[in-house]
Parts: structure tokens; sequence; C-alpha cells
């Protein structure tokens, strides 16, 4: 008789675990961060755009007659074609492309609006800091200002006596009171608590004036630049008129005794489209300068 070792006996198989899994329901893929900015481009570009076609239409309608007396946009495609696609040309004398007057026209834009700013700057600090300065001087500022850029003519072509000179004295004249105001403003309204800390951390007046007061006051600051290019911008044109030479507004003064009223047109479109630019380049510069502060 057998005995049988019940410790060799087979053991039962335990059964296994098994882990079951949950798959969430499938989403949609979200759009990319291209489509997304390309969205963002088309919903600022399709707007202006369409609004440009409606007065394109609306122009074409209105000056299509023979008997009008200001051309239609495809007669002002057709008589000044070459100017529009030969900008760089370079003639005889004031026989210029239209690249070269405004280039002309910026050069001028630029000496004058940054003496502006500067002058601007510093004759603002003065009066926003100093409450004898704005009582002396924020009466004299406010006559002056609402004298029109070309009464100054005159009086710059006699001091001067060169036409050069005298248009860039009568861009620093307009555009030097926005930057005087807005940075007055700016610096009157700089929080108290900003010039307590500079009391209870000692900062001397150079430490002031550098890390609080243009901090502070740099959004009004922009504001009054960007006021200042657009003024500069209106007044060489209307300047260039007078001091004839080479530039924008003489060039369109120069059409108008020619009778080129395509030519007008043309140049007209090119001052708003370079004036568009300069205002959206101080405009960026100050969005870098105040870390987004400054109007947009």
């Amino acid at each position: 008789m057998s005995v049988t070792n019940l410790n060799t006996a087979p053991a039962k198989a335990k059964p296994s675990a098994q882990v079951v899994t949950f798959s969430a329901p499938a989403k949609r893929p979200a759009p990319s961060q291209l489509m997304r900015r390309l969205s963002a481009i088309a919903g600022d570009l399709v707007p202006p755009l369409v609004t440009l076609l409606v007065l394109l239409a609306a122009w074409e309608l209105i000056c299509s007659s023979p008997t009008s007396s200001l051309p239609s946009p495809t007669r002002v495609m057709a008589e000044s074609w070459d100017l529009i696609v030969h900008p760089f040309y370079i003639g005889q004398g004031t026989d210029q492309g239209m690249a070269w007057h405004i280039m002309a026209s910026l050069q001028r834009v630029a000496v004058g609006y940054a003496i502006a700013a500067v002058v601007g700057i510093a004759m603002g600090v003065l009066v926003g800091q100093s409450q004898w300065a704005m009582k002396g001087l924020d009466p004299i500022f406010q006559i002056l200002r609402t004298v029109p850029p070309l009464a100054w003519l005159p009086l710059s072509l006699a001091a001067f006596r060169d036409g050069n000179p005298s248009a860039i004295f009568v861009i620093f004249i307009t555009a030097v009171w926005p930057v005087i105001i807005n940075t007055a403003v700016g610096i009157r309204n700089i929080p108290q608590d900003y010039q307590n800390v500079a009391k209870v951390l000692r900062l001397n007046q150079f430490e002031y004036f550098a890390k609080i007061m243009l901090p502070a006051a740099a959004p009004y600051i922009f504001t009054g630049l960007r006021i200042g290019i657009g003024l500069s911008w209106l007044a060489i044109v209307a300047a260039e008129m007078l001091i004839g030479g080479v530039g924008i507004g003489f060039f369109i003064w120069d059409a108008w005794n020619s009778s080129l009223i395509s030519d007008i047109i043309v140049a007209l479109i090119y001052v708003g489209v370079v004036g568009f630019f300069l205002d959206r380049f101080i405009a960026f510069i100050g969005r870098l300068v105040t870390r987004g502060t400054a109007t947009a």
C-alpha cells in the first residue's frame, strides 16, 4: 500500500489579475498655432481690404464720366504707370522718381523731428517738475503752439536764408509742442508712491530721473512723439510746396503746375502710406520701451 505525500500534490493555479483600461473618447484635434495666427491675420486684413475695394469701386463709378474733373483709378494707373513702376528714376535736376523725393522729405523730417524730441522732452520735464517753470512757460507755449506751421516759414527763410534749414525749423516748431505738453502731463502724473520710494532709497536727481521719472512718464512721452511725427510729416509736405527743390511737397506742387492730376493722386497715396508707417514705427518703439503700456 503506497502512501501519497500530500506535499507533492500539484497546487491549484492562482487566477491572474487583469488590468482593464478605459480610454477617454477621442477629442477633436485643436487647431494649430499657425492656423490661429493665419486666422488672426486674415481677420485684421480682410476688413480694410474690403473697405478699400468698395472705395475704389465708388471712385471708379463717380469719376468714370468723360466730363469728370478728377481721373478714375483706371485712368490714374494708365497716366501715371511710369511713375508707379519706376520710383528710383533719376533724371536731370528735379526730374526724379518718387522714391528720391520721399527720401529727401524723410531726411528733413528726421533732423527736425529728432531736435523736437530732445528739446520737447527736456522742456516737458522742466515744466512738469517745476511749478515756477510751468507758470512762466506754459502760457507762452500755449500761445506759440496755435500758430500755423506755414506762418513760421517766412520768418525762418529770413533767418536762415536757405530752404533746407527753413523746412527743418518748420518741422521742429510744429512737432515740439505735443512732445512738451504730453511729457509735462506725464511728469505731473507720477504717483506719489514712486516719489516716496525714491526718498526712502535716497536716489539722487540723476537716479530719480533715469529710474523713476522717465519710466513712469514714458507712455505720455510716446503719445506726444506719435502726435509729433504725424504733424512733422504734414508740415514738411506743406513747407516743400513753397521752398522748392527735391521733396514730396515740391513734387505735388510741380505736378499741379503741369496739370498732372494723376501724378498728384499717386503722390498723395505715397504720402499717406509713408505717414502710416512712420506712426506705426514710433508706436512699435513705444511698446518696446514701455513694455506695452504705451497706447497702441
